[in-house]
Order: structure tokens, then sequence, then C-alpha cells
């Protein structure tokens, strides 16, 4: 088995002023190829978790170990935001240059390319994302699904070894959303993925995970089936999200589905 690129042991944590531990004895191992779907409902932990991962939070007990090192000072947490890129559930909160080839390029000037080097690796994972044209254009006059593609471009033109992503469908119109899962299917990374849209996660990641009483449990994925329901389209042909056989259950009519 790979060694971990991060693993987190007995992880406690409790916000500041209630009792209730969010987190409690979580363990988890994150390694290379690894692609992980975390589902459950809000307020379970999830979020917190890729948070205390990251060093934005620092939890009450517990170890968190990059590459088998204790990582417990910012200095040691930098080390790990230049290896794994998270990408925040709101675009707005992660995006803060103006211009949309400016913050995808602050990354790569933090890590210290020239400007002509950062910019070019700006435009090039812009281009890879489908936004070719798009450096020029003002951040906050995008939509929300090309603010959501800019904030992980930002985090890919950093060239992390490996992803965490927070709710990137939210929000997203269909469009965007397949395109998003195109790039993410494409992507040789390892990622943990907070969703609660199924058909994205089967589409993307391969192992599952809720997180109950505190810790990881682990869930045996998608099971297929057929069911009957109604709905406002009536007998009109329409689309269906669902998977068959790992691709779109497709087209139904009156009586299927």
């Amino acid at each position: 088995m790979a060694e971990a690129l991060l693993e987190l042991t007995g992880i406690a944590f409790a916000y500041p002023g209630t009792a209730k531990k969010v987190l409690s004895g979580l363990d988890l191992a994150f390694r290379p190829g690894d692609r992980i779907g975390l589902f459950g409902p809000n307020g379970s932990g999830k979020t917190t978790l890729l948070h205390i991962m990251m060093g934005l939070l620092r939890p009450d007990a517990g170890e968190v170990r990059f590459k088998d090192r204790p990582v417990t000072t910012e200095k040691d947490f930098r080390a790990v935001r230049q290896a794994i890129g998270l990408v925040l559930q709101q675009a707005d909160d992660q995006i803060i240059y103006p211009t949309v080839l400016d913050d995808v390029a602050f990354g790569p000037l933090n890590r210290g390319l020239s400007q002509e080097a950062a910019e070019r690796l700006a435009e090039d994972t812009l281009s890879m994302l489908g936004l070719s044209g798009f450096g020029d254009r003002l951040a906050h006059k995008l939509s929300g699904g090309e603010k959501k593609l800019v904030s992980l471009a930002g985090i890919l033109a950093m060239e992390p070894e490996a992803l965490l992503l927070d709710e990137p469908t939210s929000g997203l119109d269909p469009e965007t959303r397949d395109r998003l899962i195109a790039i993410l299917v494409k992507l040789a990374k390892p990622v943990i993925i907070i969703s609660h849209d199924w058909d994205f996660l089967a589409r993307v990641t391969d192992t599952y995970y809720s997180i109950e009483h505190g810790r990881l449990a682990s869930s045996p994925g998608i099971v297929l089936h057929r069911h009957v329901h109604g709905h406002p389209l009536g007998n009109l042909e329409h689309q269906h999200l669902g998977l068959v056989d790992g691709a779109p259950a497709g087209k139904c009519g009156v009586g299927n589905g």
C-alpha cells in the first residue's frame, strides 16, 4: 500500500463555545491514487475535516501527518498547502484579484516563477478548463459557474499533488457541471470531494465515506435500481442523470425509468 500523503489519527474538534464535538476520534489516510467522495448532512463535519487537513483549523486532539511527518505549526502546514490544493465551496472566497489572469497567476508567482512564466502557466491552465480568452475579464462579472472554474484554475496552476474540493457542483448549470466532470476524470491526481450530488460523485470518485458520530463511515457506494416515478414532464421524452454501466441512463418515456 502506498505511503499516505496525508494521515489523520484520532482527530477531535469542537467549535469554540460549543460542547458538542463535530469530529471525535476520526481517522483518515489519504493516499496517491485515492478518489474519495464525502457526503452527508450539513453540519456533519465534512468541511471542518478538509479545513483541518489544510491547517485552517487545528484539532483539539489527534495528529495530522504529512508524508509520515507530524505537522503542527503554520510553517509545517505551508508544505501541506503547496502539495494539496483546496477549492472552497464559495468561489468568491477564493478569487482575490480583479482580473482572471492575475488571479490564476498569483499562485505560480508565489512559487517563484517569473511574471512571464506565471502568466503563461495561468493561460495554459485556463485553456485546459475551457476558459481561453478569459484572462482580461473582470472576475466579479463572471457567472457563478465561471467563477467556480476560475477558482479551480487558480489551484491547478499551482500544480498540486492532490486536490480537495468542497461542493464543486453547487450552483453550476448542467453544461458547466459536465465540463467539470470531464476535467476531473482526466486529472491524474488523488482527490477528496464533498458533494450532495450522487451522480457527480459516481462519475469522478470510487470510494465513498460519510461522517457519523464524528467519525468516517464507509459506504458501499451506489446501487443501481429501477423505480416507477411521476413528474411534470408527463409523456414527453426526457433525459435522466442516473448511470447504467457507468454511462448516463439516457432517455425515457412513460412507464419506464
